[in-house]
């Protein structure tokens, strides 16, 4: 029997503290995972972006209206491939109001050659582009909807207010991690044409796709620059920067989320500190009776440091095993499910398992510091007149 194995035996000597220790923590790690991921997962749309997209917005602000015809301008800028359209539309099911998704009025014909991460068949695209009310939803929103290629659905209308009547001609799916597999996505011209003559022929921004991600900051400035002496001026990005702009109006709820997650791993050290004291505590004579028989005081450190890291990385393991169907099974898929507008792939990744497991390795070592100092001090006859 060597030391270790003994340090690490020593866990089971009192099977119920250990195993109340092991509990708080695999809680502690569940949640620090949980909240860690919410901020991973958050950021997906500005990670996953493409780097080719540019997006063109008024200049003032996200929620006002662009002139449609600068679409054919921004198609006209050196280095633009493609360029597309589209109106935030705001529309709410009638059976369940509260239901949110994001439906958009976009342009069937170039939309797809913008976002080509949306696959769908070409002979899906094809009925899209054919049908005036024909609609495309993301596979997570047609289950969500109980819905169907065929159905016919009624949305009502918030920005654009009345009935809206929509027949479903293809459901897509996704190919990259940024995109919502929610969305609603229907003709702008059937929208346009429905509008009172003040309010027609405006969009909510345009989507370009260039040849050389390299030029994005350039071909940007030039589109822009294009706008300048019209009474309607652009800002414009690159997606990357666009999704973080997004981002930004909620820095304030990621920075609380993050140090919630690090009050977490406080409460992380302070269960296993307090385990790893009173183990210590009560073992103080068998540490005088090693002392007695020859160990030096860094074998007793080394003793309790084993302990403790032992019961990190129990606790670590139990933690993850806990925490990954929960929060990947379990809360993932319903924030996919009901908010893939904010959360399209709600995933642990790598960095936050290991993240979680060395923290609570590393919490294990800085607690059992203290106490291992102190015993490291003890003199043999004050060890051994401490009876348990």
């Amino acid at each position: 029997m060597t030391l270790t194995s003994l340090a690490v035996g020593n866990l089971m000597r009192n099977k119920f503290r250990t195993g109340m220790t092991v509990a708080a923590v695999a809680v502690a790690i569940t949640a620090f995972v949980l909240l860690r991921t919410v901020i991973s997962a958050w950021n997906v749309g500005v990670e996953f972006a493409a780097r080719d997209r540019i997006g063109t917005r008024h200049r003032v602000s996200f929620v006002m209206q662009l002139p449609r015809r600068y679409v054919d301008t921004v198609r006209q800028t050196r280095g633009v491939r493609a360029a597309t359209w589209a109106n935030w539309f705001g529309g709410k099911d009638p059976r369940d109001p509260s239901n949110f998704f994001a439906s958009m009025a976009v342009d069937p014909e170039s939309f797809l050659d913008v976002y080509d991460e949306i696959s769908v068949p070409a002979d899906v695209r094809a009925r899209w582009q054919a049908d005036r009310r024909g609609v495309l939803i993301g596979d997570v929103l047609a289950r969500r909807l109980h819905a169907r290629v065929g159905d016919r659905v009624t949305l009502q209308g918030t920005i654009y207010p009345g009935d809206w009547q929509f027949n479903i001609v293809g459901i897509y799916t996704a190919t990259r991690r940024s995109m919502d597999r929610s969305q609603f996505l229907f003709h702008w011209n059937y929208l346009n044409e429905s509008l009172p003559p003040t309010r027609r022929d405006t969009v909510g921004w345009i989507v370009s796709r260039i040849d050389d991600p390299s030029r994005s900051g350039s071909i940007a400035h030039e589109i822009d620059r294009a706008f300048e002496q019209q009474d309607v001026q652009t800002l414009s990005m690159s997606e990357r920067a666009m999704n973080a702009s997004f981002m930004g109006m909620f820095a304030a709820v990621l920075k609380a989320i993050n140090a919630i997650s690090l009050i977490v791993l406080l409460i992380l050290l302070m269960v296993i500190g307090n385990t790893v004291s009173m183990g210590v505590r009560e073992r103080t004579n068998e540490y005088g009776v090693l002392r007695a028989l020859g160990f030096l005081p860094r074998h007793l450190v080394m003793f309790i440091l084993v302990e403790a890291i032992a019961l990190g990385a129990l606790s670590g393991l139990v933690g993850l095993a806990v925490a990954f169907p929960f929060v990947q099974l379990v809360v993932g898929r319903a924030l996919e499910e009901n908010m893939g507008a904010w959360f399209p792939y709600f995933r642990i990744d790598k960095p936050t398992i290991v993240a979680a497991f060395v923290a609570s390795v590393l919490l294990g070592i800085v607690a059992a510091a203290v106490p291992a100092f102190r015993a490291a001090r003890l003199t043999v006859t004050d060890a051994l007149r401490r009876l348990d």
